[in-house]
């Protein structure tokens, strides 16, 4: 088995023996030199795992020896040993971006610590993630299959989520184990749904915090108090993208409340979106303001009468405040809204809808290159981070704090990757959504779907007497047995949708920040 090897740099080599020989005994490979230009010559000529260096040798020094050894192997840790404490050489150090930073004198536990933190982090976190997720699994499969109500589903599924985190920042053997779970999960959230859903909608029923209660909940309140509100919806947005960006906001956000809440069924858009804004469910919608309602069969947008049904809440509720709506389809969109700050900033709610998110997922199943770019959730995960971090969105959420706004940040719905087609049979007005379907003449086999026969009882619309509803539950995708089927097969499985039954479709992200302004 190879030794790690490590190049140490010190022209007090001969008192750091003890060293040395500690740190053979560890099982390490050690080289020494006195100067660095030995050092450098060392490195032309042979590979080490770290690099300790004396801040003030003779000759070059150890931040010049840094700096030409960079060249030579950029990614190799380097440690920056010295007597000096003071605070120029620090950041100089750090500024040529060191692994560490030790003052002398050193103890051997230092030494042993930064070993472990710039050669061993991976197995060192894979082992512990490894044993800690061991020791969970049973308990969370327990919880799986004892959990009867939604909060207890809200901590499994956060539980799952923590671990996936955990588990994907290394090469991890639970990886598998991991989704099998998870995929166990959904199978039985999907029972709690049909067993518990149509029930969320009977009078003075206990419901779980749903689409049509996020204005009246969260953002009212704070409108009341005096406070300006920056709505801001994130279409197609999961609990796991959310964590993965929080960090970049934490920078110029506080984080007052951060939870999820379940988005209505159909998960999709149309129904989602809409129910968030007007504060109603879909069949309200459509029976109070039929003209901002598009039926499925309709070929006009599903969401373009978003500001109008923010409008119509706020008049339900004799809430006069001043309002923008904003929509975000690209970059120049967001950076015109940037430039447009000043001027809306007197109003009390600004509300913005970004697309980006949704556009990646129908991306991903249009274009084989983004098929490759985002094939799991891991990669899926990665490019959101990505995007947001490089995009103008980023900025838009800088400016916003700068204004010190508060801030809610929500979705309509999730989305998930599907992987196996469930066969049905239609007429051919049935709509186009993978994930769920509506209509008069729908075959297929009650075992396999969500069905809601009566829409009405959870306040959906019905375009005809007999229509009803048909959701796909765990990671089912709706197909049609045709000549195409193979090329239907090809282009959307493993693709990732939404509109049915999962905990990443409906268990969504709420999020209020504060401006650290």
């Amino acid at each position: 088995m190879r030794k790690d090897r490590i190049l140490w740099a010190d022209d007090e080599m001969d008192l750091l023996t003890p060293y040395r020989l500690f740190l053979e005994e560890k099982g390490y490979e050690v080289v020494t030199t006195t100067n660095g230009k030995d050092a450098i010559d060392l490195c032309q000529t042979e590979k080490f795992d770290i690099i300790f260096l004396d801040e003030n040798m003779p000759g070059l020094s150890g931040l010049e020896t840094l700096s030409l050894i960079k060249d030579i192997d950029p990614d190799v840790p380097m440690v920056m040993i010295t007597k000096s404490e003071e605070e120029d050489i620090m950041n100089m150090a750090i500024g040529n971006k060191i692994a560490d930073y030790l003052t002398k004198p050193v103890n051997p536990s230092q030494i042993l610590l930064t070993l472990k933190k710039n050669i061993h982090r991976k197995d060192i976190i894979s082992e512990h993630n490894t044993q800690s997720y061991q020791s969970e699994f049973r308990e969370i499969g327990n919880q799986i299959n004892n959990s009867k109500t939604y909060e207890e589903w809200i901590d499994i599924y956060k539980k799952l989520v923590y671990w996936e985190l955990e588990l994907s920042e290394t090469d991890n053997s639970m990886g598998q184990m991991l989704i099998d779970q998870k995929s166990e999960a959904n199978i039985t959230f999907a029972k709690f749904i049909k067993n518990n859903y149509q029930s969320w909608f009977v009078e003075n029923a206990v419901r779980p915090l749903m689409s049509p209660d996020i204005f009246k909940s969260k953002v009212f309140p704070s409108l009341d108090n005096g406070e300006k509100v920056f709505f801001v919806l994130v279409d197609n947005f999961r609990y796991d993208q959310w964590k993965v960006i929080r960090e970049l906001l934490s920078e110029y956000y506080n984080f007052d409340e951060e939870e999820l809440y379940c988005g209505i069924l159909p998960t999709a858009t149309q129904y989602a979106r809409n129910s968030i804004f007007a504060g109603l469910m879909p069949a309200q919608i459509q029976k109070l303001y039929p003209n901002l309602w598009v039926e499925e069969e309709e070929e006009d947008g599903k969401n373009l009468f978003e500001k109008d049904l923010i409008q119509t809440q706020l008049t339900r509720f004799r809430k006069n405040y001043s309002f923008s709506y904003h929509k975000i389809n690209d970059s120049a969109s967001c950076e015109r809204l940037i430039d447009q700050l000043p001027r809306i900033d007197h109003n009390q709610l600004n509300v913005c809808v970004l697309n980006f998110i949704d556009m990646l997922s129908h991306a991903r199943t249009d274009s084989k290159m983004m098929r490759e770019l985002a094939n799991d959730s891991n990669a899926y995960r990665s490019l959101t981070l990505s995007w947001f971090k490089h995009s103008s969105i980023h900025d838009l959420f800088k400016a916003i704090a700068l204004r010190g706004y508060k801030v809610v940040l929500t979705t309509d719905h999730g989305t998930i990757q599907v992987n196996n087609p469930i066969k049905i049979a239609s007429d051919k007005n049935i709509n186009s959504n993978l994930r769920y379907k509506t209509g008069k003449f729908i075959s297929y086999n009650t075992k396999e779907v969500f069905e809601i026969t009566q829409p009405a009882k959870v306040g959906l619309p019905s375009a005809h007497l007999s229509s009803s509803y048909i959701f796909a539950c765990k990671n089912d995708f709706f197909t049609f047995q045709n000549h195409n089927y193979n090329q239907y097969l090809s282009m959307y499985q493993h693709s990732f949708q939404h509109g049915g039954v999962s905990m990443e479709e409906m268990l969504i992200p709420l999020v209020t920040m504060q401006s650290k302004n």
